[in-house]
């Protein structure tokens, strides 16, 4: 055989010509978000980073829907809650810890995780999804916590998170090289007779720290959890 022929397996695309997996596509997908961000994602275009016809893709996720909520999944498979720690407190400010951690390293993912897995009934999403809230349930449980109670909790601790990490991301100043903290943030442009509150904490707003706020949050949380939940009962 000539070299650089084809064995009629297909066409010569100087890509990877190995098996195409679910996890290899979901892979390709993730790093097409990454770089350019969720609108940049097409089938064909999936297609392409696979070095496959568009077909082939089709056989392991039927539409570009299954492929979001697999990209979410292959995220969130990547959150680990130690469901057997004593100390139940330490253990949330962890898993908070730690999905920041993966909002900061997938950030163009973020959208995914917030909002695919609230868009499908519960026993319809990927177990991957579905896995936190099994292990922080249990993580409370074992503290001593009721069903209920440990729900609440998971639901409060995970509000908290999507608002936190959406907010993190979207921190904008307009004027980074600007030293007076109004001009920064453009609060110039608001009428100047209105908003005087957030005019005086311009130079907090100004110098907002993702991973200082996650702390602080997470103390008020934490401390409004401990005081209006009953005691565990062990």
């Amino acid at each position: 055989m000539a070299e650089g022929s084809t064995d009629g397996a297909g066409p010569r695309t100087g890509r990877p010509s190995g098996p195409v997996t679910r996890e290899s596509v979901l892979s390709a997908a993730l790093t097409i978000i990454d770089r350019d961000g969720i609108d940049a994602l097409s089938m064909r275009r999936l297609a392409e980073a696979v070095g496959r016809d568009p077909m082939v893709i089709y056989r392991h996720l039927p539409n570009k829907a299954a492929v979001l909520d697999g990209v979410a999944e292959l995220v969130f498979d990547q959150l680990s809650v130690d469901s057997g720690d004593p100390d139940w407190t330490a253990q949330l400010r962890e898993v908070a810890r730690a999905f920041r951690a993966l909002a900061l390293a997938h950030p163009k993912v973020v959208p995914l995780l917030v909002t695919r897995p609230l868009s499908t009934p519960l026993g319809m999403r990927p177990p991957a999804a579905v896995r936190p809230l099994e292990a922080v349930l249990r993580l409370l449980t074992e503290a001593g916590f009721s069903g209920a109670d440990a729900l609440h909790v998971y639901r409060a601790l995970f509000g908290f998170l999507y608002g936190h990490v959406l907010n993190e991301l979207q921190e904008i100043v307009e004027r980074p090289d600007e030293s007076d903290e109004v001009l920064r943030l453009g609060l110039h442009r608001l009428p100047i007779g209105e908003f005087p509150l957030v005019r005086e904490l311009a130079p907090i707003l100004a110098d907002y720290d993702g991973g200082a706020e996650l702390e602080r949050g997470l103390d008020i949380l934490i401390t409004g959890l401990t005081a209006t939940l009953p005691e565990p009962t062990h």
